[in-house]
């Protein structure tokens, strides 16, 4: 009787484990090159502590903050933005040195780049929404609302839109970082 109580407690607990979880991750996205930038570095990303965790978000809509069941970032969200944001300005500005305020390379920089994440998430339409705040230190601010409308309702979908935000992003502050240059 033990054994079978014990075989049917193993078979439960197994049972129940959940699954693997997908993972997720944002990528660069190609733009319009731009080269003659400064050298610039790009300061952690400020985050919603809503965003920040590891299970993908993927609406803040009517006051009600949901997500993915299984869905997951490969990687913290914050650092991953600033990776492929880093990755999109170095496309977009050949001849350039983009680096991070945290990585391991330093450099005199010309500019200094802040961005301030609000929301990254699906609004009311269905369409992916960025919105943040991003400033050239010494240079100008922008109040930044991008809408993408992802190819379908799957995850995979709406990450590649978000990846797409992420690229229009990176197209404003290369704008912000050549708008004193020729």
């Amino acid at each position: 009787m033990r054994r079978l109580a014990l075989a049917l407690a193993l078979t439960l607990l197994f049972g129940c484990a959940s699954p693997t979880p997908e993972l997720f991750t944002l990528a660069p996205v190609p733009g319009e090159t731009r080269p003659g930038g400064p050298a610039v570095i790009l300061r952690d990303i400020g985050l919603p502590k809503y965003l920040d965790r590891p299970q993908i978000v993927h609406s803040t809509e009517d006051y009600k903050v949901t997500l993915g069941v299984n869905e997951r970032w490969g990687e913290p969200l914050g650092t991953m933005l600033s990776r492929v944001l880093l990755e999109n300005l170095e496309q977009r500005l050949p001849g350039s040195l983009v680096i991070t305020e945290t990585g391991a390379i330093t450099a005199t920089p010309d500019a200094v780049v802040e961005v301030e994440l609000q929301r990254l998430d699906i609004d009311t339409s269905g369409a992916v929404a960025l919105v943040a705040q991003a400033a050239r230190r010494g240079g100008g601010k922008r109040a930044v609302r991008l809408l993408v409308q992802p190819a379908s309702t799957t995850t995979r979908d709406e990450v590649s839109a978000m990846s797409t935000a992420v690229g229009q992003l990176a197209d404003i502050i290369t704008g912000m970082l050549r708008a004193d240059r020729p």
